[in-house]
Order: structure tokens, then sequence, then C-alpha cells
């Protein structure tokens, strides 16, 4: 009975872990460019209790091993980097991508961060920035004299100058991808950091090499399924309940073994 309640636990413990992933991904359904996470779990040890070809006791070869299992446990947490509904939002500083790629951002101790983030804005200094005020990379300055700004689904951005007729370039947004980008460490603010599993960033222009093309006064919606998060939460609900129900029995069982002798 002993091992039925560890067993148990870790069904329980899993099954905590997963409505945990489920409400995170509930709560960014609205969160600009949000990838949702899904877990995965794996089985543990196993105890043998008759292997396979043992005909110590019977002299006939089994063909199938006898094995109870340990339970379960969360091994892993996948970001689904599938497309989000790209809708228009009039704001010439909203960049979406319909893509692989990621802006490039510089943080304040110089290292990079990528983000599907595209709701830019410009700081005192002109600079083209995040809503932390983190820089996109390479860095573009729009002047004050400007009147209007384009950006190009290549990622040229050409401004027009108080009292000009001619548009004029200024820069060009690179983007990153990865080969592996469910290896990505999320660390907040809509950023992800490179690990040793995505591999290192490979760098290109919009439009070349899967990496997208951009589309100016638009963003990235959050690719969260309200319905299949609703389904997966009453579906974990339901597992957590039945581990529930095997500590129970379990405690049953051991109530009557500890009674039998009254």
């Amino acid at each position: 009975m002993d091992k039925t309640l560890r067993t148990a636990s870790t069904g329980l413990s899993a099954q905590q872990r997963y409505i945990e992933i489920i409400s995170n991904n509930l709560a960014n359904v609205n969160t600009t460019g949000f990838k949702k996470t899904r877990p995965e779990f794996q089985d543990l040890l196993y105890e043998t209790l008759r292997p396979a070809g043992n005909t110590a006791r019977t002299g006939v070869e089994p063909l199938n091993e006898v094995q109870i299992g340990s339970g379960t446990e969360l091994v892993a947490t996948t970001k689904i980097f599938g497309q989000g509904d790209i809708h228009q939002t009039n704001n010439r500083l909203d960049i979406a991508i319909n893509g692989d790629g990621f802006f490039i951002v510089r943080r304040p101790d110089n290292t990079y961060a990528y983000t599907r983030d595209g709701s830019f804005q410009l700081d005192r200094n002109g600079l083209i920035v995040t809503s932390q005020g983190y820089f996109l990379d390479p860095g573009i300055t729009i002047a004050d004299d400007v009147m209007d700004v384009k950006i190009k689904r290549d990622g040229i951005i050409e401004i027009l100058r108080e009292g000009s007729v001619d548009e004029e370039a200024v820069g060009n947004i690179e983007l990153a991808r990865f080969v592996n980008p469910a290896g990505l460490r999320s660390i907040g603010d809509n950023l992800f950091v490179e690990t040793p599993g995505s591999g290192r960033a490979i760098f290109d222009r919009p439009g070349e090499n899967n990496t997208g093309v951009l589309y100016q006064s638009h963003l990235e919606a959050s690719n969260v399924d309200i319905v299949d998060e609703m389904v997966n939460m009453i579906t974990a609900q339901r597992s957590y309940e039945l581990n529930s129900k095997a500590v129970k029995t379990a405690d049953d069982v051991l109530a009557m073994a500890v009674n039998l002798k009254r």
C-alpha cells in the first residue's frame, strides 16, 4: 500500500503542474505574441517481479515480464510556436511577423533577447524600443521631423520628413530564427533567450529562409485556444480526482489491515 500511495502522489503532483501550465496559458490569452506551453510527462522506473525467460519455478519460459510502475513525472514543457492571428491596429509602429522569425532586442546588459511582440514605440531619443524600453536591434532612430514611417515587408524602413516629397531609407529590421525554437527559454516581458537546446540564433532579413515577412500596423495575437485549454483543464481535473481516489482507496485498505486484529 505504501507503493500505491507514492505512485498516486506522483500523479497528483503531475496533474497539479498540468493545471498550473493551463492556467498560465489562459492568463496570457490576450498577451501579444504569446506562445502556449504544452507539458510532457513520462513514466517512472518499474519494479520487475518476474523477468522474461525465468524458468526456475515452472520449467516453462514465460513470454512476458511482470512489472509494476512507480508513477509519472513532468519532464519538459514545450512552447508551441504556431502562428497567432494577425489583426490590424492602425499604429504605424506595430509590426507583426507572419513566419518563424523573432525580433531581436538588446537588453540593458548588452545581451540579446528575442520576441514575437511587435508593439514598438519611440523613446525620447527617437530610438525604436519595446514596451519595456528594450532597444530593437539593429538600432533605428526616427527623427522628430518625420511625418510618416513606412515599414516594408522585407524590413526596410522608409521615412518622409517634413517639407520633403521624397522618402528615404533609415534602416532595416533583421529577424532571428532557430533550428529548435521550442528550446528557447522564456524570461518574461514577452522575451526569449537562446539555450543549448535551441541552438544559436540565425540572422536573416525578413522574407528569407522562412523567417517570415513583416506587416506594419498589425500585431500577432496569442496562439492560445480557449476551448482546447478548457478541455485540457477538465481532463487534468478528472485525472487529479482519480489519483486522489487511489490515495483514498489505499488508505481504506491500510485501515482494514490495521483493524484485522480487533
